[in-house]
């Protein structure tokens, strides 16, 4: 068989009325743009009929997950799968146009590795509920990761695959897939494309995903900055807390001495005692990071060697 060109990877949870409809308007798209190509439709433990559903259609790769792992992990499970030299990813229900992706894949042409949807006009009609919270936190993630993009989360993407393959997708990262392989050099773009609000179903998304976005947003910044020298952090936690005691323990003595009120009147003992052990706890946290690091890497030079 030819090796395909592209790849698309679909994830779908409980979009029954959404699969053939999509797989429809893909195989236009694609045959089209004349290139070979597959097809991979990932069922994340859907409740409804959706796996039934992708069980009827013909030339696509159909994979069904157990259960519910979330978007990151059904991506994952497919990009693994894919061997295209281009991979598209993009949402099921039908917010996404398929009609986009060649313009994604000409974007791709002028150099870059990864070209970002934008859904320039989402949320119009919904500016402080929706539109608004969305764009303060793509311009959060941006300020983060300097990856400047106006829609991180939008999932019709076009990555090369030599570029995504080495993104370990792990947890919920799948909305800042582009902000990682950018950490590694990857080039990335962004180009305006269609946006189709939802048909069928309703939305995954409540207001809890901002929280999500926040803790993502936070656990990027610290595994890119402290990942290597965890020590750096926990050490610094650790020495600010034994400083805050040994401030916290010359007042409770300045207290005691000079205006002569005992140290049992007053909480600082106890704040001084608990600072010491909090600050040593973060130190010691520090140094069992920096020997699991250190550890880590060791192995993956033994293994480079190996290779060799």
């Amino acid at each position: 068989m030819e090796k395909p060109s592209i790849s698309v990877v679909v994830p779908f949870f409980n979009e029954q009325e959404s699969v053939a409809e999509l797989h429809r308007l893909l195989a236009s798209v694609l045959t089209s743009a004349q290139k070979p190509y597959e097809v991979f439709f990932v069922d994340d433990g859907s409740k409804d009929n959706t796996w039934q559903e992708i069980q009827k259609l013909k030339g696509i790769h159909a994979i069904r997950l157990r259960r519910n792992f979330g978007q990151t992990a059904a991506l994952s499970v497919g990009i693994k799968e894919a061997q295209g030299d281009v991979i598209v990813t993009m949402d099921g229900d039908l917010e996404n146009d398929p009609a986009d992706i060649p313009r994604l894949l000409e974007k791709l042409e002028e150099g870059y590795d990864i070209v970002s949807g934008w859904r320039r006009d989402r949320w119009q009609d919904k500016f402080f509920s929706r539109r608004l919270p969305s764009s303060a936190a793509n311009w959060l993630i941006s300020f983060v990761t300097n990856v400047h993009l106006h829609d991180h989360g939008c999932a019709l993407k076009a990555y090369r695959a030599d570029v995504l393959k080495h993104v370990d997708l792990t947890g919920d990262m799948h909305r800042m897939i582009a902000a990682y392989a950018a950490r590694g050099g990857a080039r990335v773009a962004e180009l305006p494309v269609r946006f189709e609000p939802r048909k069928h179903g309703v939305s995954k998304y409540g207001f809890s995903r901002t929280f999500k976005v926040l803790l993502d947003i936070l656990a990027f910044h610290f595994f890119y900055k402290y990942a290597r020298r965890p020590m750096h952090f926990f050490g610094a936690v650790g020495f600010l807390s034994l400083f805050l005691a040994c401030g916290i323990g010359v007042w409770a003595i300045y207290l005691r001495i000079i205006e002569d009120i005992h140290f049992i009147r007053t909480p600082l003992p106890i704040l001084v005692a608990i600072f010491i052990v909090v600050g040593f706890q973060f130190i010691l946290m520090g140094l069992l990071a920096e020997i699991i690091s250190r550890t880590m890497s060791t192995k993956i030079e033994i293994k480079d060697d190996k290779k060799t």
